[in-house]
């Protein structure tokens, strides 16, 4: 269960925290996934709200790592679009892309060493935030000039060829935390008592929850904790039932149900972030931290098998990343004119991205296809 911290010093200064007492107070406990889902997605006071240059003092991603990281996904989208037979347009759709960094990464390459590719490019940022989808038209003025990019705040509905991709989003999406008390399922909700928020037990809030784990075949044992996303597989499914022909591409941190159930997680997977340091007081500070599970790329291949995407394979992001690179022999990590100490600076960033104790491994990149038949992509190619 959560870590009990007074609220008096965890949360002192934070407005959200005063919203969601009150909302206890008046309705009673809320399960967890609301919790997040204001934590982080409040207009106002949400965690993602905040300011981009903020949320790097908690936590870096690979976008921030090196630009390597959006070429080479460039060079897979392109590979995506020449097996579909080179449609135009074809469709890139980023969901939650946030103020369009990988965005910028993508589409200056592509421009760059990718012209007919990117002639046929249509870039679509999703994202829910009106004023992150401002700063990407800033961001990205001179590919909107070039009728390459444009944003919206959700999925287009109809995309008959192209990919949709995400980048560390479903680790984020709102999630449900169960318990095994008394060999029963119980969802663990938020109640506020005594000047903090507590851990509530109670009976599940939906019964797809309890569907969520059968469907897996997974069978938790007594005393483990676990999270289901809900949210996840939604998102999965209505990026299938959006795709015509092509792809879904996601990149984040994960496990296979098998692996993401088992003894080593029982304490679940849900953790907080903030100033570079990681803790399981996810009740602490609403608003002002990142809260985070782990994804089950297991439940994403189920639910997006129902809406007619087929696994196309599973590796982790350091496979991914070297098997792209290696075409070129990483040429694509040097921008023109740099001097060897820059060189090497790159260098030393990529390690980062691709070494075992780095980002590669703890990162799955899953890629689903649809209207395809065998498709073949450097990318996977060590699966």
């Amino acid at each position: 269960m959560t870590p009990e911290t007074p609220f008096a010093e965890s949360a002192r200064g934070e407005p959200l925290s005063a919203v969601l007492a009150a909302r206890i107070r008046a309705g009673g406990p809320i399960p967890f996934a609301e919790f997040m889902r204001e934590c982080l997605y409040h207009p106002e006071h949400g965690y993602y709200s905040r300011r981009a240059a903020l949320r790097r003092e908690d936590y870096y991603t690979s976008v921030d790592v090196h630009a390597i990281f959006g070429r080479l996904i460039a060079r897979q989208l392109a590979e995506m679009w020449e097996q579909l037979g080179s449609p135009q347009p074809f469709l890139v759709v980023e969901s939650g892309a946030g103020v369009g960094r990988l965005a910028v990464n993508i589409l200056d390459f592509t421009a760059r060493e990718l012209p007919a590719f990117y002639a046929a490019t249509e870039y679509i940022a999703v994202e829910h935030s009106a004023k992150r989808r401002a700063e990407q038209k800033a961001a990205l003025a001179s590919h909107i000039a070039e009728g390459r990019f444009s944003n919206f705040a959700e999925i287009p509905a109809d995309i008959s060829n192209g990919c949709i991709f995400s980048n560390e989003l479903l680790d984020a999406l709102p999630t449900h935390r169960v318990l095994i008390d008394d060999r029963q399922l119980r969802e663990v909700y938020v109640g506020f008592e005594g000047g903090r928020f507590i851990d509530v037990l109670r009976d599940p809030s939906t019964p797809a929850i309890e569907q969520y784990f059968r469907d897996q075949g997974i069978a938790l044992p007594e005393g483990q904790q676990a999270e289901a996303c809900l949210d996840a597989c939604r998102w999965i499914e209505n990026a299938g039932r959006a795709i015509g022909r092509g792809f879904v591409m996601t990149i984040d941190y994960g496990h296979e149900a098998h692996a993401l159930y088992d003894e080593r997680h029982n304490r679940g997977t849900l953790l907080a972030y903030r100033h570079h340091k990681v803790t399981e007081n996810v009740l602490d500070a609403p608003g002002a931290q990142d809260l985070t599970s782990h994804v089950n790329f297991t439940a994403l291949q189920l639910w997006g098998c129902r809406t007619g995407l087929q696994r196309t394979g599973l590796v982790t992001q350091s496979q991914f990343l070297v098997a792209l690179g290696r075409a070129n022999e990483f040429a694509d990590l040097y921008e023109p004119g740099q001097s060897e100490v820059e060189r090497l600076r790159a260098r030393l960033l990529l390690k980062n991205l691709i070494h075992p104790e780095g980002l590669g491994e703890k990162f799955q990149v899953l890629i689903q296809h649809k209207g395809i038949e065998n498709p073949r992509l450097t990318g996977l190619s060590g699966y």
